[in-house]
């Protein structure tokens, strides 16, 4: 943290206390090193871009199949989905994106809605960095199933 020493000293007079469990620790050091020289030997940002666009187009291509898929969008592997009563008003779809939920989780998939009032049809999708095309293929088909479930389309 930046501060000014005027603030400092407020603080100070106040009986503030700073308290931090790894100052200066080689061990955290050492282990963020380690992960960093992982991220950069097996190119993990650039298969995260790369997975990242095989996941924007298999959610782009169910958007063009479910009409309650309202937006898609993100960035690498960190996408997102709007569940919508309606394409043009985008009214949420708030008791669908619990469904979805539920048939998600039947079938084997974990997916994270969005919890805060109003947002219940907002999905966000985070694979981690190590995840395989064929696993993203395989989360793709269950949401299309899971979603046709949810709408009574299957």
């Amino acid at each position: 943290m930046v501060t000014t020493a005027e603030i400092e000293e407020r603080c100070h007079e106040r009986g503030y206390l700073f308290y931090t469990t790894h100052v200066s620790d080689p061990l955290p050091a050492a282990v963020g090193r380690t992960v960093l020289s992982v991220i950069e030997r097996d190119d993990l940002c650039g298969a995260a871009a790369r997975r990242g666009q095989r996941l924007r187009d298999g959610l782009r291509k169910l958007q063009e199949s479910h009409e309650c898929i309202g937006d898609v969008r993100g960035r690498g592997l960190l996408q997102g989905i709007e569940l919508v009563t309606d394409r043009q008003t985008k009214t949420p779809a708030v008791g669908l994106g619990a469904r979805v939920t539920a048939e998600c989780l039947a079938l084997g998939l974990h997916m994270n809605i969005v919890q805060l009032p109003g947002m219940g049809g907002v999905f966000r999708l985070a694979p981690p960095l190590t995840v395989s095309d064929d696993e993203i293929d395989l989360g793709l088909a269950i949401l299309d199933e899971s979603l046709c479930r949810a709408t009574g389309r299957s």
